[in-house]
């Protein structure tokens, strides 16, 4: 066993599906797939029960599961002591996000962060993604996290992964028995929606507009949970990233896919200032290139 398998069967154990867990770890699906093989193989047991649809751990996976982790962090903890012991970093770092990205665990990453370079005061914001870049843009934040390629100018951006849009609705909706949806669908459906500085927004307005699907946007949330609990309630449907549709808070709605190869996909980047960032910046971003905590 490596630490490499170890980071496999986790992220594995975590998405449930190949394609995911290969693009968070950053190999082929072939490659994840033979990495898993080969781990099964050299511990005489099956790991995963394996569907056209899902991946299950087995109890034996389950089994390895804790001491998975136990490993990554472990070998986490040892490069950061390491990191602490030859390159001191201190000053301030100022780092925002927008909430529940998924693709990142932001609150891990800055865990890992403070661990490493304990002599950096780091500051945190959360707010929507159009207002971080501005925040970006004004030298008021070093880094941060947003669902947005708009308006990203000079800054400086590295894509971190990206998702599709689904519809999320009440199981009682007349929508929820569609396997899937025809824009149509949507004309003058009530909509639960987040405020336009989040990411998402713009991109379901400019979707829903360029199909001629007319929407009434009852509700204007900040929070997830608050439009997962309002569609829950049955007072609009809502178009979100589908690991919003995966949160445990939505395991009663029904999830609707969007007509193949019309709906754009939501994409998680890293966005920075360039020259006037804080020297703790970039050490941030090599956190960030040396693999992303993702969110659960």
């Amino acid at each position: 066993m490596d630490l490499r398998q170890m980071e496999y069967l986790v992220a594995l154990a975590d998405e449930r599906q190949f394609t995911r867990a290969a693009a968070l770890t950053g190999v082929s699906q072939s490659g994840l797939s033979a990495a898993i093989r080969n781990l099964e193989e050299e511990l005489g047991s099956s790991l995963f029960t394996r569907t056209t649809r899902r991946v299950e751990p087995t109890e034996a996976g389950l089994a390895l599961l804790p001491h998975a982790r136990s490993m990554l962090a472990q070998a986490a903890a040892a490069r950061d002591a390491v990191v602490q012991a030859t390159r001191e970093v201190a000053g301030s770092l100022h780092v925002g996000a927008e909430q529940c990205l998924g693709i990142v665990d932001v609150a891990a990453l800055l865990e890992r962060f403070h661990r490493r370079y304990p002599l950096v005061e780091v500051h945190f914001a959360q707010a929507g993604s159009h207002d971080l870049v501005e925040r970006v843009r004004s030298g008021d934040l070093d880094v941060a996290f947003v669902a947005t390629t708009e308006h990203l100018g000079s800054l400086s951006q590295t894509v971190l992964g990206s998702e599709p849009l689904v519809l999320v609705c009440a199981p009682e909706h007349p929508l929820a028995a569609d396997a899937r949806l025809s824009w149509a669908d949507l004309v003058d459906e009530d909509f639960v929606d987040f405020d336009p500085t989040w990411g998402a927004r713009p991109v379901n307005d400019a979707l829903c507009a360029a199909h001629g699907a007319h929407r009434n946007v009852r509700f204007t949330v900040n929070d997830v949970h608050t439009l997962l609990d309002l569609v829950d309630r049955g007072l609009g449907v809502a178009l979100v990233p589908r690991h919003v549709a995966d949160k445990p808070q939505a395991a009663r709605l029904a999830m609707v896919t969007l007509p193949d190869g019309e709906a754009p996909r939501w994409v998680v980047s890293v966005v920075t200032g360039g020259r006037d960032q804080a020297p703790a910046a970039p050490r941030l971003l090599e956190l960030v290139a040396d693999g992303l905590p993702v969110a659960s």
